[in-house]
């Protein structure tokens, strides 16, 4: 690797190797420093490529990666070995100076890099490589149909089955899918890494591994510390064992002592707080394990990660820099591509790349993992100004303990109750244990495992353990230091050690007992410096600059300094030592004897000679391995382009088809300079006619698709539907041909922006990108056929009288008041459409999900989340509901109690969810209808339907009334083609009409349409000034190119109309309009007001928030189709506090029973309407010079108003939204406070209301439906149960 540099270099500075040459002089210290500034900065380019080329194939297994790495890893080890042959022109070892000698030193100490034979070091890193990747795509199948790899599946199935057979089915098959196929390959490596190693003057690899420590007595030491420990480990073990007998029966618990293997909470029984809900002695006090907690408050890996940094700040360490936010993995990619799962820290050395690679599960174990992973960074940070011999641990177990050390702190109660995470923290001795307990399922129950890894390593690489042996010494040793047997017989055919990842991966692993000693010396030393008292368990750092202060002093040296004088400055002792872990954990321990008096405790340290099986008194016996152990232990496209062998005009008249021929000659000209030159083109003029041309095309393909798709809504044949289907394929093959024509452009290089955002749009063709064309068909009919169940659902209410959704069933349940009818209702809708349409969007998502992986996305949720031009929409969401969330606790504790008033307590689940039947909409996603129940005073009603129908409003007068607000703003007028073609009652001549209100843009510039079956309500008032909203933005920017006649992000577009009835709405304007004969200008009315508003605006927040949540974690395989049933009752019991009025199963699919699920309509740009519409409001009624509280401000007639808002609409999607909201709103983000600020009185009244009375719910669904007939409540199915389970160990997000 570019070692020739360095030697010119060398040259240039005038080194020789010259005898007598000490480098005690001034000259020869100015040629070394010279020299190792030089290797300084060719080692950062190096390691930077060799990483790089890592990264890549860690996160995409492939095998031209995997290739790519193994040469970069060649590249990197010739310039090791060059370097060491540089550095020995100096006579180092004689220098004076003790940095430049130990840079020296670690310059030579190039490990396998000094392998004679280059063929041999290729072979090497093969192995390596080939390992790594047998261990990352290994699979257990569970079922035929259902193969689960180790993250999450595998993991989470060992940590919570409580299934004996499975378990064992499990652990047993991991170990044939990974260790088995691997046993040649290792014993390989041995012998290839021994002589690399050997080549660089030590005995072996594993002498190698312990020079890293610095000291002769290295294994003696770990030997000493252990030999301290293990009393305390076998009295946990002890407790652990007469605990899980008592869930599996002692006949299969080997009489010798041990426990099985697999029985444990863990596939390699290094950890066992999985066990927790067994071990914990006192289970009326809360549990330490807060994973329910954060998935009940959606807790999200990026959220994980912000949690950890957010701690290291507190201390005044350094913020993860925005390279790291960036460029880390901290999911399971959703592409399918297999990765690496095992967590691990990056340095890229370049002093700015820093990463974390993890496939993160929502559980407290995993946000442990990402402060210790984060502990890592954190150290890259400190030392990264280091020389990079010196960006290293003072030792290895320095590096993993850092983090871990943080983690004591992060996971007392105490601090998980400052982050929200615990409610109570009970100070008694109970608690106390409890605590403890869970921290020694992690930190005792690891130190065997953590010790013997590398004794097995250590012997196999010294020759004593010959790979005939490497089983045999592997259960020796985990029978003689944890106590533990296999559960199904071992022998030589296996090789269990490669089913850890540290095996294949060559990771030494002492380091993490290292670790797990010096972590409680560093925490001591720390809660000394924050000035912490009592007892260690209880200390938590956070936010004490003063432990921070001193954890940098030694962060900030790297390995530049012998780790004893590092561990010198934190803790004052430079050895390590294990007494502060036994004085953190010595109440346990104390606890631990008392409860293991009169029982055995210790085991047999050969491995059993029979394993017992639980449906058997007869022990299987174990295999030949296992007695050897015992005698050991005593020892391009489906298109083509153009033709260009004829001239163009005859080309375009051949092949014209359905093409204009304006298009086809632009792109004959553009195929033209492509293929004869073979380069993308970059000639603006030619890019420039293409776009146009394009565009003209875009809007008559469109328009008559859009034709289409509009006979068929509003009149739902199967010709219709056959001819939409046929429309949307043609548009499907233009959208495909637009992005293949457009990447014969180099436009990601052009200086016009506009012309950039063009082509990107052109480019990202969804799911036109399907290669087969019979699946596309296929899912168009899918969804065709999903919204036909959707509008032909019906309900009878009697034989003879059933009803559509629009108006009868949306009617019946605003006003009904009877809770059998509304059961009745509630469940027959769900009947009639979700649950027949099941199968079908299972099928849907599978066919979405390949059409928009062939488009470059992960799913289909990715793509979706693409619209909105930012890698953080997932969390800038989150953080806005965790901000609104209170007030709608607020609101929902209200009206729990006033429907109480009216159904009786005893249809209310105990846990505090509302029936979701009663809130006045099928869906409980608004609850305006139930305002009669929920108004506190006695004034005029804010919900002008009476008077609407007093003054006889017909769909089209309001639909007039609508447009009149707007022209009063300046704004456009409906044009009389919107008036003449477009659908806004129900037709009265029986056909089927999809009924759902929606805007239409045909793209030509001119015919824009509604389609409403309008009721005369004032909820369908609002509703036509949403959907004018949408038809007044589609003329503001029709001038437009037809890919820039879009909202600037989805949430703009549903905004627009919803901002303008936050005016209509006011009872100022409803005065105006004659709907409000009086206008009452006192606190109580605008209490009423608000009310009325919230029943709308903070309702709907939960419902917004969650849709699309669900179907994120549908189309990411996070939720199979067994679960999808399952998951919506988690997300709509945590997120709404509602619950079914009837039992739910997974024969049910109630997320089909609302129309965006069929009809494939993304929803979180509603949640985001309803926050941005309260930032356009705001401004609007600055602009307005509105004065007084937000919810009084009625915008009507305000020119300046007017054109600040169509300053806004005419850009469409041509820049990005955050300049559009610069514009309009003067911030460039998404902001809660101005909707926060129009509710703060109603917040404040209603947490008036509330006082006394229980706010909010349980997280999980009830575990029973009460019915009114009975005190007795009937007991909830499976499914609902299913649901009660799921929702505390799924993620929300």
């Amino acid at each position: 690797m570019r070692a020739h540099l360095l030697c010119l270099a060398l040259l240039g500075v005038g080194i020789m190797r010259t005898p007598g040459v000490t480098g005690q002089n001034a000259s020869e210290r100015a040629r070394a420093v010279a020299f190792l500034e030089s290797q300084n900065a060719e080692s950062e380019r190096v390691y930077y490529t060799s990483e790089e080329t890592a990264w890549t194939y860690y996160t995409n297994l492939t095998e031209d990666n995997r290739k790519a790495m193994v040469a970069t890893n060649l590249e990197e080890a010739a310039f090791t070995k060059q370097s060491a042959k540089n550095a020995s022109m100096f006579e180092w070892w004689n220098y004076q100076n003790a940095t430049l000698q130990r840079m020296f030193a670690s310059i030579a100490d190039i490990g396998t890099a000094a392998m004679p034979e280059e063929t041999k070091l290729e072979r090497l890193n093969n192995v390596l490589s080939e390992m790594e990747g047998i261990y990352s795509t290994g699979k257990v199948c569970v079922k035929d149909d259902q193969c689960l790899e180790l993250e999450p599946g595998i993991t989470r199935l060992m940590a919570t089955s409580r299934d004996y057979w499975e378990l064992t089915k499990t652990w047993r098959g991991w170990r044939e899918q990974t260790g088995n196929k691997m046993k040649d390959l290792y014993a390989e490596f041995v012998v290839l890494s021994n002589e690399a190693i050997r080549a660089n003057g030590y005995n072996d690899t594993g002498a190698y591994w312990q020079s890293w420590y610095e000291s002769d007595t290295f294994a003696q030491d770990v030997e000493r510390l252990f030999l301290q420990l293990e009393p305390l480990y076998i009295q946990l073990h002890a407790y652990t064992r007469r605990k899980l007998k008592e869930v599996y029966g002692e006949q299969i618990f080997p009489k010798e002592g041990h426990i099985p293997a697999q029985l444990l909470g863990n596939m390699w029984a290094q950890s066992w707080g999985n066990l927790l809900d067994i071990l914990q002695p006192f289970k009326d006090k809360e549990s330490v394990d807060v994973t329910p907690q954060m998935k009940a408050q959606n807790y999200t890996a990026l959220r994980m990660f912000h949690t950890a940094d957010d701690f290291f700040q507190s201390l005044g360490m350094k913020p993860m820099p925005q390279p790291f936010w960036d460029l880390s993995m901290i999911e399971k990619p959703k592409d399918g591509r297999p990765v690496v799962c095992h967590a691990s820290a990056w340095d890229f050395y370049n002093g700015r790349d820093f990463r974390v690679k993890q496939c993160t599960d929502i559980t407290m174990l995993d946000l442990i993992t990402t402060h210790h992973e984060m502990g890592h960074v954190e150290y890259f940070l400190q030392y990264m100004h280091q020389p990079v011999v010196f960006r290293a641990g003072a030792n290895p177990g320095f590096h993993e303990a850092v983090g871990d050390v943080m983690a004591l702190s992060v996971a007392t109660p105490k601090h998980l109750q400052s982050i929200g995470l615990l409610s109570n923290v009970e100070e008694d001795r109970e608690s106390d244990i409890n605590y403890m307990l869970s921290m020694a399922l992690d930190k005792i129950a690891f130190l065997p495992f953590g010790y013997l890894m590398d004794l097995w390593r250590w012997s196999v690489f010294s020759g004593e353990t010959p790979q005939s042996f490497y089983n045999t010494k592997w259960w020796a040793l985990r029978c003689r230091y944890q106590g533990v047997s296999p559960p199904v017989e071992r022998s030589e055919d296996d090789f269990d050690p490669g089913a850890k990842y540290h095996i294949p991966a060559n990771t030494p692993y002492i380091r993490y007992f290292v670790s797990f000693v010096i972590q409680f010396q560093f925490h001591k030393a720390l809660c000394q410096a924050a000035n912490q008292t009592g007892p260690m368990h209880k200390c938590d750092i956070y936010q004490s600059r003063e432990a921070g202060s001193l954890l940098s002093r030694v962060l900030e040296l790297g390995s530049s300094r012998p780790w004893p004088e590092v561990m010198q400055i934190i803790t004052g002792q430079d050895k390590m030592d294990a007494g502060p872990l036994m004085e953190y954990f010595q109440p346990l321990t104390d606890w631990l004897k008392t409860q293991n008096e009169g029982h055995e405790t210790g085991w047999k340290h050969m491995c059993p000679e029979k394993i017992p099986v639980p449906s058997s008194t007869s022990p299987v016996s174990i295999s030949l391995m296992a007695l050897l152990a015992t005698l050991l232990l005593s020892s391009l496209c489906t298109h083509t382009y153009l033709l260009l062998s004829i001239p163009a005009q005859s080309t375009c008249d051949g092949t014209l088809g359905d093409m204009r021929t304006h298009l086809c000659l632009a792109l004959f000209s553009a195929v033209t300079v492509f293929l004869t030159s073979g380069q993308l083109i970059t000639d603006l003029d030619q890019a420039r006619q293409f776009l146009n041309e394009q565009d003209a095309e875009s809007a008559r393909v469109y328009y008559k698709s859009s034709v289409k798709t509009w006979e068929y809504y509003t009149n739902i044949t199967d010709e219709n539907r056959n001819a939409m289907v046929a429309s949307d394929l043609m548009v499907a093959e233009f959208t495909k041909d637009s992005g293949r024509n457009a990447s014969m452009f180099d436009w990601k290089n052009f200086q016009n922006e506009t012309m950039r955002r063009r082509f990107s749009i052109l480019a990202d063709i969804g799911t036109a990108a399907m290669p087969d064309k019979t699946k596309l068909k296929r899912l168009k009919n899918v969804l065709s056929e999903m919204e036909e169940i959707y509008s032909k659902g019906k309900v009878c209410m009697k034989d003879d009288e059933c009803l559509d959704l629009e108006p009868g069933l949306t009617r019946l349940m605003s006003s009904s008041r009877n809770y059998e009818e509304l059961t009745k209702v509630w469940k027959g809708w769900r009947d009639q459409t979700g649950k027949k349409m099941k199968n079908l969007f299972a099928e849907f998502v599978s066919l979405s999900n390949e059409a928009i992986r062939a488009n470059g996305y992960a799913d289909t949720g990715a793509w979706w989340r693409s619209w909105y031009e930012t890698e953080t929409f997932r969390g800038d969401l989150e953080q806005l509901f965790l901000q609104l969330e209170p007030l709608y606790i607020q609101l929902h504790t209200y009206t729990r109690r006033k429907l109480m008033e009216v159904y009786g307590e005893s249809v209310f689940p105990s846990g505090g969810h509302i029936p979701a039947h009663l809130l006045g909409n099928m869906w409980a996603q608004t609850w305006g209808n139930i305002l009669s129940i929920l108004q506190p005073y006695n004034k005029q009603s804010v919900d002008v339907t009476p008077q609407m129908k007093a003054k006889g409003y017909t769909p089209r007068r309001m639909f007039e009334t609508s447009e009149e607000f707007f022209t009063s703003l300046g704004m456009e007028p409906m044009s009389q083609l919107f008036w003449k073609n477009s659908m806004i009652e129900k037709p009265k001549d029986g056909r089927s009409v999809v009924c759902h209100a929606s805007a239409w843009d045909f793209s030509n510039g001119s015919d824009f349409r509604i389609k409403q079956c309008t009721d005369v309500t004032m909820e369908d008032l609002i509703t036509v000034h949403h959907e004018m909203g949408h038809i007044q933005y589609y003329q503001q920017y029709m001038h437009q190119p037809v890919v820039f006649r879009s909202g600037a992000n989805p949430g703009f577009h549903e905004a627009v109309g919803d901002v303008l009835a936050l005016s209509v709405a006011t009872p100022k304007h409803l005065q105006k309009l004659g709907l409000l004969t009086n206008v009452e200008e006192d606190a109580e009315s605008d209490i009423n007001y608000m009310l009325s508003m919230a029943l709308d605006k903070i309702a709907f927040l939960p419902f917004g928030y969650l849709m699309d949540q669900w179907r994120w974690s549908v189309f990411s395989g996070e939720t199979p189709q067994s679960l999808y049933n399952t998951k919506w009752w988690a997300l709509r019991c945590r997120y709404q506090g509602i619950s079914p009025p009837v039992e739910r199963s997974e024969n049910d699919f109630d997320p089909g029973a609302k129309y965006h699920i069929p009809a494939n309509v993304p929803y979180i740009r509603y949640f985001v309407s309803f926050v941005i519409q309260f930032q356009f409001h705001k401004s609007l009624c600055q602009a307005a010079n509105q004065t007084g509280p937000l919810h009084k401000c009625d915008i009507y007639q305000s020119k300046e108003a007017g054109k600040l808002l169509s300053r806004v609409l005419e850009l469409g999607k041509s820049r990005p939204w955050p300049e559009a909201m610069q514009i309009l709103t003067g911030q460039n983000k998404m902001d809660a406070r101005p909707l926060m600020e129009y509710f703060q009185p109603l917040t404040d009244w209603l947490k008036d209301q509330n006082k006394g009375y229980r706010t909010g719910w349980d997280h999980m669904c009830p575990g029973s439906i009460p019915i009114p007939t009975s005190a007795t409540s009937i007991r909830v199915t499976y499914g609902l149960l299913l649901v009660t389970i799921v929702t505390a160990v799924l993620s929300y997000m």
